[in-house]
């Protein structure tokens, strides 16, 4: 009766016949079962083999994560510093910041489409353009996109996103692109102090010294240049760009909390659609008061404008849906890298001058970009790795004695004289 249960069971629980027969197959087993030392024997090899298959195959995913984090750092260092560069290049036939940023800003419509594709291509379970909008409109609350969430949670962002590119491309025209790019890394030291001070994150000291250094990075920045007018402008206006930024990124995870790749895409294409809306006005503003005035169309550097807008967009694309294939850590490597290329190309095409002063800046702040990438852990690691050394050191002292004292006895025993050689 025994036996029978234990066959009819899996077939009632999960209607699987294959595991009725899996069941039944060892039953059958159990009555001629092998001696304990061979049944230890055979356990001990399919542990031993399936833990090889779990190492070798968490190894495997291991090693493609890093391979894939190596190929977006590269993106996202190129395309940063790229954009950067080709941004001051664009200034010099077409002064117009705020007009290059709101053209920059709808390229951000094709997020989401290009978010559609790729499940398309990836996913088994297809699903159409408006039911994937659906689905992803759930982001905004129960109700979707609706007129009082496009005004409540994407227009704030939409002006905090305006801001933060303006600024940062306003300052690219004040001084030169290696001191923008290494003091827009202040924004990550800004984002735990809000984070922090806002959102009750986790007191960590050592993130405290790398604001610390974030900020006497900048003094030291301001100073390299002798606090002229102009410098002193352009520092302040990066300054503000990685203010807006950290303010983006924690308003978000206030307001909005986490969200999925495909909600992400949607709310950015959002994004567009306001600057489309809203934000048109001001380039004609700006063009008709002539702040930023072109005499005529044909003499727009569209190459590099187009340029710039896709490095810009490809760039956040790595940012917001890197993660899905590789670590954020090597993300965040990524930016902080921008700055050696900056260094290298302002070098060759500017009057830069690299005084000690500016160069110990430039090191106080990929410092405290670094520092600011340790996980919340790490105190906890680097303890339980100090345990492990001691008690390996520990370890091998006792076998090292013990081999000594052995050697001593033999050498004693060998040298020891027997009682029959005096008897002769």
């Amino acid at each position: 009766m025994k036996k029978h249960s234990a066959r009819v069971a899996p077939l009632s629980a999960c209607n699987s016949p294959v595991l009725t027969l899996t069941k039944v197959e060892g039953d059958e087993r159990s009555h001629d079962s092998p001696a304990p030392a061979e049944a230890q024997a055979q356990a001990g090899m399919e542990a031993g083999g399936r833990g090889s298959r779990c190492c070798w195959t968490c190894s495997v995913t291991q090693l493609k994560k890093i391979f894939w984090g190596v190929l977006v750092v590269l993106g996202v260092c190129s395309s940063w510093s790229g954009s950067t560069q080709l941004a001051k290049l664009t200034f010099k036939k077409f002064d117009a910041p705020f007009t290059l940023t709101w053209f920059a800003t709808n390229w951000n419509f094709l997020f989401f489409p290009l978010y559609y594709i790729g499940h398309v291509c990836k996913s088994a379970e297809k699903q159409s353009p408006q039911q994937k909008y659906r689905e992803c409109c759930q982001f905004f609350g129960d109700n979707g996109l609706t007129l009082k969430a496009f005004f409540t949670k994407a227009a704030p962002f939409g002006v905090l996103w305006t801001l933060t590119n303006y600024l940062y491309l306003h300052a690219i025209k004040k001084i030169n692109t290696t001191d923008v790019s290494v003091l827009f890394c202040c924004n990550k030291a800004f984002v735990f102090l809000l984070s922090w001070i806002v959102l009750r994150d986790r007191f960590m000291g050592v993130r405290i010294v790398a604001a610390i250094l974030a900020i006497a990075g900048i003094v030291m920045m301001t100073y390299a240049d002798g606090f002229h007018s102009h410098s002193v402008i352009g520092i302040a206006l990066v300054v503000g760009s990685a203010s807006t930024s950290a303010l983006y990124k924690v308003l978000f995870k206030l307001l909005l909390g986490s969200a999925k790749f495909g909600e992400a895409a949607l709310f950015l294409s959002v994004l567009a659609v306001f600057n489309v809306l809203f934000v048109t006005c001001i380039p004609i503003i700006l063009y008709f008061t002539k702040v930023e005035y072109w005499s005529s169309f044909d003499d727009i550097p569209w190459g590099s404008i187009c340029g710039f807008s896709v490095l810009l967009l490809t760039f956040n694309i790595l940012l917001n849906f890197g993660i899905a294939i590789t670590y954020p850590t090597l993300i965040s490597l990524g930016i902080v890298l921008s700055v050696p290329v900056n260094v290298v190309v302002d070098h060759y095409l500017s009057d830069i001058e690299f005084n000690s002063v500016r160069v110990i800046a430039i090191v106080i702040i990929g410092l405290g970009f670094l520092l600011l990438l340790l996980p919340e852990e790490w105190d906890e690691w680097l303890i339980k790795l100090l345990t492990r050394l001691k008690v390996r050191k520990k370890e091998e002292i006792p076998e090292g004695n013990g081999d000594i004292v052995s050697g001593l006895q033999n050498k004693s025993r060998r040298t020891r004289p027997s009682m029959s050689s005096f008897s002769h």
